[in-house]
């Protein structure tokens, strides 16, 4: 079958690589019918994210058609048409039954790499590395779904592919970011991003009950969107101080909620920019988190900053002082999409989450090394390209 393979930094190239089969009795075979780009997949072309090897296939927010069955999948049958989380879980371990799906004990087949690095290990994701369980990607015609009776989900009748795409990953990302960051009705939430997660985030912000809800980016073309499609405040922060024009918006005492939707190649202004991006560079610090440092300064006192940005390692710089002077809390987490998908599902389909502008670029499978140009260098207004390798 015809895969995007990452072959190298900043190298990609569509190839011929082995269908997937069945392993195990609860896995299922899908037919990729939509697969998108995605911020985190950045990291990994980049080289920034350790453990990938050459022939590696990309892609995990994804949407298709069940082809193959195990003998022990109990809620799905052949031809259903099914949106699968990114993040894989067991349904059996402790994490799983508590609802911390991308924490999961089982899913993760290559646990020491992590391990080593964060001392414990995190699920298994698909096409993230073999750090992260070495799982073929979506960015491919077929793909094997582990544990599928409690990754992937059916999809309603009336939501098209394209727009059902998003409740795989950015949806449920998103959504976690405002319910575990404690966005309560009446709140101020700030969002750092205009991506698709930086959108849902603020969507689900909304749908929250959130008083006023203030997004932050300088692509005039997301700011737009969000403003329009999400019903979202924004801020310029290439034309504006971020933390002044928060205070001023919220009679000085700063949002409630902030959640950071960008994560570890950050952009910001100043020298703070050029600093940042020469350590990164140079791999003397493996993120550059502008926005989690403005996001903490700019809470008010006694608030949540919810990391939902992909980081992999070590920061510099981290103003651990103003968490532990303002009476922070700080949380983070992968996306929990088990948890949440369901519930998402039935929101889209009664037309409260709109997702369908966020696919400014439609592609066939055979040009996705000039979607992911497209994406990564935000050309032609592009927000997620989306490859359909039946195209």
């Amino acid at each position: 079958m015809k895969a995007l393979c990452w072959q190298g930094v900043n190298k990609l190239s569509v190839e011929n690589v082995r269908d997937p089969e069945i392993r195990n009795d609860q896995d299922v075979v899908v037919k990729v019918t939509a697969s998108t780009t995605c911020g985190s997949d950045l990291h990994l072309i980049g080289g920034y994210i350790p453990a990938m090897e050459a022939g590696d296939v990309l892609g995990h927010e994804f949407l298709g058609e069940v082809v193959e069955v195990g003998s022990g999948v109990r809620r799905h049958r052949v031809g259903d048409r099914v949106v699968v989380a990114s993040f894989i879980g067991c349904g059996r371990c402790w994490y799983c039954r508590n609802d911390l799906w991308s924490l999961c004990d089982n899913s993760n087949t290559n646990p020491g790499i992590t391990a080593m690095a964060y001392g414990y290990e995190p699920g298994g994701i698909f096409g993230y590395s073999h750090a992260m369980g070495g799982f073929q990607g979506s960015h491919a015609e077929y793909i094997r779904v582990p544990f599928a009776d409690y990754g992937a989900f059916t999809v309603p009748e009336g939501l098209d592919d394209d727009a059902a795409l998003f409740a795989s990953d950015s949806i449920p990302t998103g959504w976690m970011g405002a319910d575990l960051g404690g966005v309560k009705p009446g709140d101020v939430v700030a969002v750092w991003g205009c991506g698709a997660v930086g959108q849902m985030a603020a969507r689900a912000a909304i749908l929250l009950g959130a008083e006023r809800v203030i997004s932050i980016d300088r692509y005039p073309e997301r700011l737009a969107m969000t403003e329009r499609h999400i019903g979202s405040e924004t801020i310029d922060y290439s034309s504006t101080d971020v933390g002044a024009e928060l205070r001023e918006r919220t009679g000085g005492r700063g949002p409630d909620v902030c959640i950071e939707a960008v994560g570890m190649e950050a952009h910001t202004t100043g020298v703070e920019q050029a600093y940042d991006q020469v350590k990164h560079q140079l791999r003397l610090h493996t993120e550059r988190p502008a926005a989690v440092r403005e996001a903490i300064h700019a809470c008010r006192k006694g608030g949540t900053v919810f990391v939902l940005g992909v980081f992999g390692g070590l920061v510099d710089k981290f103003p651990l002082g103003a968490v532990i002077n303002n009476g922070l809390t700080i949380r983070g987490a992968q996306q929990h999409g088990q948890r949440y998908i369901p519930m998402l599902l039935e929101r889209m389909a009664a037309g409260e989450i709109p997702t369908r502008h966020l696919v400014t670029h439609t592609l066939p499978l055979d040009e996705g090394p000039k979607g992911y140009d497209l994406f990564k260098h935000k050309k032609d207004g592009c927000v997620r390209a989306v490859f359909h390798p039946a195209h």
